[in-house]
């Protein structure tokens, strides 16, 4: 195993469920390329845009059910497919191992005065209205539908740290931080407890790859990387920036700007380069041959 890990997070928009299935579609091909990667340090995340929100909106039980417990279903759900599907892939004798992550997070995070993050799908007026009399829930409205907002809080610590780096050295794959983690606290007494909120997958992805000192930091998602002038219709995709450059960006804040974020907290941690692209180039990220390079200053 390389000493320093290759760390993808997989896009939960590029991974989308299958309409009345639990299956993700576009799985195999992602799967076939991963296990070309493994027994070389490789590390898988992914997102749950779409699937939180379909255990959110999963009825009137499911709503009373709080988002770090969602969060780990989410994560053992994805996680079981991902893993089946790279194991019909991989040579006998290679071991994946899907780990629940908690990601510590700061109690006083301005997050939690101030949810950010889209959950779950649209309702009516009406039916945000009786939520936020009985759940004291916020809602992003927008021509008359109403979305869930959720806290976000940045991610400060991977509490699975020395589990991950473990199974690595023993030449494991690991699948982790799905969702972003288990968003937990501690306590002025040093216990941990869940929060309802979701943390951000690239930022989580980012601090796991920066505390693992991966060699590289793959964002795979469901566009080719970074583009200029992304709104006004003269777009032109970025190969490659400096994190200076690419934190001076106007990007949107619900999609590519948390990854660029997340490129650069990497980039500027551990000198090391990003990339950002589609998920249908995966080989090619890795080779870092497509999507946008980011690179250090």
């Amino acid at each position: 195993m390389s000493e320093r890990p290759l760390v993808i997070a997989l896009g939960g928009n590029a991974l989308k469920t299958r309409p009345g299935t639990m299956e993700i579609d576009g799985l195999e091909p992602v799967c076939e390329t991963l296990a070309g990667l493994a027994g070389d340090g490789l590390v898988i995340t992914h997102g749950s845009g779409p699937q939180i929100g379909l255990l959110a909106d999963g009825g009137p039980d499911q709503r009373h059910t709080t988002l770090d417990v969602l969060d780990a279903e989410v994560e053992g759900w994805l996680g079981y497919l991902i893993e089946q599907e790279l194991d019909n892939w991989l040579e006998s004798g290679h071991c994946v191992a899907t780990l629940l992550t908690r990601i510590e997070v700061d109690a006083n995070d301005a997050a939690f005065s101030q949810p950010s993050k889209p959950v779950g799908g649209w309702i009516s007026e009406a039916e945000a209205r009786q939520l936020v009399a009985s759940r004291g829930w916020e809602f992003l409205v927008e021509n008359g539908r109403c979305r869930r907002l959720v806290p976000s809080p940045y991610p400060r610590r991977v509490l699975q740290l020395r589990v991950i780096a473990d199974l690595l050295r023993e030449g494991h794959t690991v699948i982790c931080a799905g969702g972003g983690g288990i968003p937990v606290v501690r306590s002025q007494e040093g216990k941990l407890q869940g929060v309802d909120a979701v943390v951000d997958k690239d930022l989580a992805s980012a601090l796991l790859a920066s505390q693992l000192q991966a060699r590289l930091l793959v964002l795979a998602t469901n566009v080719s990387g970074v583009y200029r002038n992304w709104a006004d219709g003269n777009r032109h995709l970025i190969d490659s920036i400096s994190c200076r450059d690419l934190a001076g960006l106007q990007l949107p804040p619900g999609s590519m700007g948390p990854k660029a974020a997340a490129a650069v907290d990497f980039v500027k941690t551990t000198g090391n380069n990003a990339v950002i692209g589609s998920l249908d180039d995966l080989s090619l990220l890795v080779e870092q041959r497509a999507g946008t390079l980011v690179v250090p200053d």
